[in-house]
Formats: structure tokens, sequence, C-alpha cells
């Protein structure tokens, strides 16, 4: 059965995910464009670099093809945020990606964006997932050969980089940056940024140095998740090159992980803070924040400081999304390290977030540690772990009955001052801190976060997650 989480439907290769499923999924997505009268203005599809991506790509435009609706189609691999991108600067109705994005290299998956370049909301997403349910196996499923679809004019090739450069140039000034005496490093994790930073950035006195930076879908020796323990590598070779910073892009670039000059991994908590900083204190703009409630509370104390709203969601951006266009927010961000941004699409893009920081760096004439030490003097200190558990569907369910029977009204020596169930179960603290555990809807994984004011009170937090779920 096909069943989309989060962030779209992911499977194992040649398990699950086969072309006979991602078919479905592609009438599914012709069914439900059909069924709102829309279609005509045609549907983007993008692809990352994982095993055969650009093959389940080309099933994809089949299939719609053979419904007559017309697909752009991209020639090469290309992060997700330019794929959603170029759904607005096409006027598209939607856009597939084929991207498991962070998953490790066994998975391949199935996105769908609408319109507006954003993450379809849930009711869409039920109807695609009912739609291609009901196809499988069926004769349901209208196929039209690429070649065939090529010469009818209902796919075409069309490159989406000097589009999505140019659209990045109205946001921040590219040629700028690139005069900037910078040394950035850059990890594409062997997965769709590659090369996008040294080609926005090329060309002056700023230097880029990329590793990891060849196609790979085994992503050999890690998994394309911008974390710290992924980042070995990274953190490495920016001490070897002396670079004023380093960021890593997740398997399908909506995602950016970011190394100080010290390599020093920053936080995805820190990253969204400085982020909110860097547009409300040197760039002075406002607008409300957005973040999910797996997110750091130091938010909360930046809208105050700053006085702007602050509003929580659910985890995954297809919540973030409707919220910053309803409130034409400056910002909004998830604690997996995807950020978004007003005036461009209201979606996750590592890449903007990441020329946001250089132009943060740049124009302070700051260190990474530095500026998150005057993070630190404005909201005061906070740490933030996450531990990942990773175990089968039987044993998961075990787990979540178990904490749900549970009634903590004391955690780590803290009264527990509430308790949130909209997307796992998050305890805050009387002392401010919280404990999040929360079960993946895209893996057989459970999640355990915690947010306080001192590194060795996260891990007990993080440890008492653990016995909660009998782990």
């Amino acid at each position: 059965m096909i069943k989309f989480g989060t962030d779209g439907w992911r499977a194992v290769i040649a398990e699950d995910f086969t072309f006979a499923n991602v078919r479905a999924c592609a009438q599914g997505v012709a069914d439900y464009l059909k069924g709102v009268g829309q279609g005509k203005g045609g549907v983007v599809i993008g692809y990352d670099t994982r095993f055969a991506s650009e093959d389940f790509a080309a099933a994809s435009a089949e299939v719609l093809a053979g419904n007559g609706i017309k697909t752009f189609i991209f020639p090469g691999t290309a992060p997700t945020p330019v794929t959603s991108y170029m759904v607005t600067a096409l006027k598209a109705d939607g856009a597939i990606m084929i991207t498991a994005s962070h998953n490790p290299g066994q998975y391949n998956g199935f996105k769908y964006k609408v319109n507006s370049g954003c993450s379809a909301p849930t009711d869409i997403i039920t109807e695609i997932e009912n739609n291609a349910n009901a196809a499988v196996g069926t004769g349901k499923i209208r196929r039209l050969n690429l070649d065939d679809a090529l010469k009818k004019k209902l796919v075409s090739y069309h490159d989406p980089f000097r589009a999505y450069e140019k659209h990045l140039g109205t946001l921040i000034n590219i040629e700028s940056l690139k005069q900037q005496r910078f040394k950035l490093v850059v990890d594409s994790m062997f997965g769709a940024g590659i090369g996008y930073f040294k080609r926005l950035l090329e060309g002056g006195k700023l230097e880029v140095h990329e590793i990891n930076r060849v196609r790979n879908p085994l992503f050999p020796g890690i998994q394309p998740e911008p974390i710290s323990k992924n980042l070995g590598k990274l953190a490495r070779q920016v001490i070897r090159d002396g670079a004023n910073v380093g960021f890593a892009t997740d398997g399908d670039a909506d995602r950016i992980g970011i190394m100080d000059e010290n390599g020093r991994f920053m936080t995805t908590q820190e990253v969204f803070a400085l982020l909110a900083l860097y547009l409300l204190d040197v760039r002075k703009q406002r607008g409300g924040l957005v973040k999910t409630l797996t997110s750091t509370d130091m938010l909360f104390t930046i809208g105050e400081l700053y006085n702007v709203p602050v509003f929580e969601t659910q985890v995954g951006f297809k919540y973030v999304a409707p919220i910053m266009m309803r409130e034409n927010a400056l910002l909004g961000g998830e604690e997996s390290g995807g950020y978004g941004f007003r005036g461009h699409i209201p979606e996750r893009d590592g890449l903007l977030a990441g020329l946001y920081i250089i132009d943060y760096l740049t124009s302070t004439g700051k260190t990474p540690s530095q500026l998150l030490a005057d993070l630190f003097k404005k909201v005061g200190p906070h740490y933030y772990d996450r531990l990942d558990i990773h175990t089968n569907e039987e044993s998961k369910q075990k787990m979540l009955a178990q904490i749900s029977a549970a009634a903590a009204e004391k955690i780590g020596g803290q009264k527990v001052v509430s308790i949130d169930t909209r997307d796992g179960f998050r305890y805050k603290l009387a002392d401010g801190s919280w404990l999040l555990v929360r079960f993946s809807g895209t893996e057989p994984l459970v999640r355990v976060y915690a947010e306080c004011g001192s590194p060795k009170e996260v891990q007990k937090l993080i440890q008492y997650g653990q016995e909660m779920v009998g782990v």
C-alpha cells in the first residue's frame, strides 16, 4: 500500500518503490488535477541523485502525458527548492519531485507540490494517495511513450538554473557576495545540491571548495542528512582550509547544516534563531516567525524582543507554508534544518538559507561562533539534542502504547507544566526546558528531542525520553 507521510511517499527501491507504484502515484496526481479542473498549466518534474531517479521521473512524465497533461522535466538532477520555484516561474499547476530527501540510499520517494510551489496540504495528499492506491494493479494507469510524448510536445525539457539564479538575485545581492574575501566549504553529500553553491558564487574573490560533489546513490559512509554525525569530513575540511564556514545540504538540498570556523556543528535550532536575527536585526525586516513544535523556543524570545508574532504548528512544511502565506510571515522553519523565506516560495530552501548566512557573516565581519555568542547574549543559552531510535513497526506501536499510558508529572526533577500531543508527546517543564517524543511518519523511527539551558541537562532529558518508550 502506498502511504504518504509528513513530506511525501518514501519506500525502499525495488521493494515498494517500483515503477508500477510510481506510475500509480503519477496517475493519482493526474486524477486529482482533472478532478479539480486543473492540468492545463502543466506539471514540473524534478529528480535527485538517487538510483534511477531520472527513470522514475520519466515514468511519471509518461503517465501525465497519457492523461493529456503537459510536463516540464529537467535534463539533469536538481534540488527540491529549484523544482518548487519553477512551478511559479512556469505558472504550472504543480510539481512532482522524485526524492527521498535525507533517507538512506536504499530509499526513494515521490513528493507533490501545489501551484504555489509549497508542499501539498493533507487533504490534497490524501486524495492523491487514495487515487494512487485505487490505480495499483488495475488498467486505470494511462501512459504515453516518452519519445511520442516529446514529439507531441506533451513533455519538454527545461533547464531551471538561470531562472532560479535570477530570482535569488532579487532576494540577495549575489554579485556583492562574490566579491567578498571569504572561504566556504560545501558538502553536497552526493545529493542534488551538487555544484549549486559553486555555480551561484563563482567568478569573484569568494572561494568555494566542494566535497562529496559527485553523484553516488550509495551515499558512501554517510546518510544524506546534514547533522553532526554525518559531517565529520566537512568539519575536518573547514579546519584544513581555514574556511570561514562550512555548509552541508541534504539529499535534495532543501535543508542545510552549518559548521562554524572551528569545525563545530551549529545545531539547526541555533541556525534557525540566527536566520531570524539576521532578517530582523541586519536587514531590518519585520514579519511573523513560524516554527514547528520541534523547533527552538528561542524564537519566542526573539519575537518578544522585536515585537513580531510567533506561530507554532505541527511538524512538516505543509503545515508551516499555509501560515507563512496567510500571515505574510518573514521566516518559517523546522528543527530538521529546513527554512523558508518571505518573497521566495513558501518552501524550504537550503541554498537561499546558505546565501543569507554568508551575507550575515560578511556584513557583520563576525565569525559563526561570534554570531552565536551574540545570540545567546540576547536570548540566554539554549542547548539542544535529538536521538533517533531505529526500530520496526511492531516495536514502534509498543513504544507508542507505552508513552500514551504514561502520566508524567515530573521529568528530571522539574514539574511538567503542559503536555502537547498534536504531533507526538511534548512535555514543557517549569524551568522552560522541553522534551518531545515523536514517531516518524516516513520511516520506522522514533525521535527524542530536548532543549534546555545546559548540555548536561539536555542529555538527562534525552535519557528520560528513552526510558519513557522503554529503550
